[in-house]
């Protein structure tokens, strides 16, 4: 076996026994404020901790053996749960360290400390605590650094959490995870974290399914950086195209010869966090199918019926998530 280790919310394992993996889902997740409304919303753990082993238990019915849960720090992220839904059930669940893009995030802390000049430090060290230390004093360390970008912009504000990640990579080996904002800025993430000195082996670019131009997806893969067409199911909706697109994206690349550079996944929030957005009919019947196996149920078949080999889909959910957390020296 590989002496290469992850840290799932249970601890280290081996590498290889990273298994199929579904590198990038959310248990819980809330937007920053939604602290605020839980009068009307009051984290029961109880309830939402059984409903996430029926969703933990789906997934392993399906082979699934590693979730990636990169839910930012300010979103709701609650490593503690996690184990709790990882000693459940036996599913390996990797968490993260980061924050979310600004449109989206809660800035005014780490912007009030940019105005006085500190902020970049300030998150180096965020970073490094939780990675080697482990997070708000539970011992748990995350997996990954989850980093994120504008629609059509990296911010000053999401640079300083790109150039941090970059060097605490340098020093750990830790994997960086991107959302890209409607799948822009994925070439512009992959030029930016390379010039801070981040190993490409080590680095996904999410989102890029909301991108339907292969030439993107190239730009990216092309410098040995891994993709995430990771948002199957939500389409229609948050800049998101539709499923058929993505497929045909999928099938270029792989006729192409991107297999080893390529992950699946959903982007599903499970369980929200405050009280559960109440989406329009129209809405509800373009996201009807983002559910965490809807790859499994309908995806894969389809790609197989289209040609695609056993051994090409055990790459994108197995071989490749091995790759990405396995490519170090140390």
């Amino acid at each position: 076996m590989s002496e290469k280790m992850v840290e799932t919310v249970n601890g280290p394992i081996n590498v290889d026994a990273i298994g199929k993996t579904l590198v990038h889902e959310h248990f819980i997740f809330g937007y920053p404020g939604f602290q605020g409304d839980q009068t009307l919303a009051p984290f029961n753990e109880k309830e939402y901790l059984a409903s996430a082993i029926e969703i933990a238990n789906e997934m392993m019915a399906h082979g699934v053996e590693t979730v990636v849960d990169p839910t930012p720090n300010e979103c709701g992220r609650d490593p503690r749960f996690l184990r709790k839904v990882s000693e459940a059930t036996g599913l390996q669940i990797i968490c993260a360290t980061g924050y979310y893009y600004e449109g989206e995030g809660a800035t005014p802390y780490f912007k009030f400390r940019q105005s006085l000049g500190t902020a970049e430090d300030d998150i180096y060290e965020m970073f490094k605590h939780e990675i080697i230390e482990g997070i708000e004093g539970s011992g748990i360390k995350p997996g990954v650094i989850k980093l994120a970008s504008s629609r059509d912009d990296i911010t000053p504000y999401e640079g300083m959490f790109f150039r941090a990640a970059a060097k605490i990579q340098q020093e750990t080996g830790i994997v960086l995870l991107t959302h890209t904002q409607e799948g822009t800025m994925g070439p512009e993430q992959a030029e930016l974290l390379l010039q801070e000195g981040a190993d490409p082996n080590r680095i996904i670019i999410g989102h890029m399914c909301g991108n339907t131009d292969p030439r993107v997806h190239r730009q990216v893969m092309d410098q040995g950086i891994k993709i995430g067409l990771d948002r199957f199911g939500l389409q229609g909706m948050v800049g998101a195209p539709y499923d058929q697109e993505r497929i045909e994206v999928l099938l270029t690349l792989l006729d192409e010869g991107y297999e080893d550079f390529i992950l699946l996944s959903h982007d599903k929030v499970n369980l929200w966090l405050g009280r559960p957005p109440v989406m329009p009919d129209h809405f509800m019947q373009l996201i009807e199918n983002w559910r965490p196996t809807y790859l499994f149920d309908t995806v894969v078949p389809e790609l197989m019926n289209r040609g695609i080999k056993e051994k090409q889909i055990e790459k994108l959910f197995t071989d490749n998530a091995r790759t990405l957390f396995g490519d170090y020296e140390k």
